[in-house]
């Protein structure tokens, strides 16, 4: 028993070492052929919107619109899908349930 309270700490050591390290990685997708650029860290904050002059078109304010909630959930997914890479390599594999999550959507 004490073995495995042992393990289960140094996971959450482990887990939030992880957490804390996700802060500082980011990733991009973009939209529009490149338009609209969105860059989210792994902890799901976006850390930049990047938008070209030529997709500013104020004939079409609602195509925009659209690039940038693409380009957002697109960026969105591939930071969640970083955290449960790197949230997987720490727990093995094991099915954490609640646990498992941290706070972070997705995991």
């Amino acid at each position: 028993m004490q073995q495995m309270l042992q393990q289960v700490q140094r996971m959450q050591r482990e887990m939030e070492q992880t957490q804390e390290a996700l802060k500082h990685e980011t990733v991009e997708a973009a939209a529009g052929g490149g338009v609209v650029k969105v860059t989210v860290s792994g902890d799901l904050e976006v850390k930049s919107v990047t938008i070209a002059p030529e997709a500013a078109d104020p004939e079409d304010v609602e195509m925009l619109g659209d690039l940038v909630l693409a380009a957002v959930n697109e960026a969105l997914r591939a930071a969640q899908q970083l955290a449960s890479e790197r949230m997987g390599g720490v727990t093995g594999g094991l099915d954490l349930g609640a646990l498992g999550g941290l706070g972070l959507p997705g995991l």
